[in-house]
């Protein structure tokens, strides 16, 4: 069963709950900045077994210190829930 995509009030609602993600038109952003490149990778390390545990991966952008994490849920053709619980948890391992 296809997920079921979130109403822009929904995403605005949800977006409020998060800390300094971004709206780019279907999908959310955000950029964690780490000590160094080790961290960093170890972050990425840390966001991938999410990743699997909720069967939902992000778009990843790794420079240097800096980590982009990128949410969609693509065979809904945009936001659900499933994007804003994989961001929760990528925040609080974050920290």
């Amino acid at each position: 069963m296809k997920p079921q995509l979130l109403s822009k009030k929904q995403i605005i609602s949800e977006l409020q709950k998060l800390n300094n993600w971004k709206l780019v038109e279907k999908e959310i952003l955000k950029t964690f900045e780490h000590r160094d490149f080790v961290q960093a990778m170890g972050f990425v390390n840390s966001v991938a077994i999410l990743a699997e545990k909720y069967d939902h991966h992000p778009d990843i952008d790794i420079r240097w210190n800096k980590v982009t994490l990128t949410l969609s849920t693509h065979s809904a053709g945009g936001l659900t829930e499933k994007d804003f619980s994989l961001a929760k948890e990528m925040e609080n391992i974050s920290h």
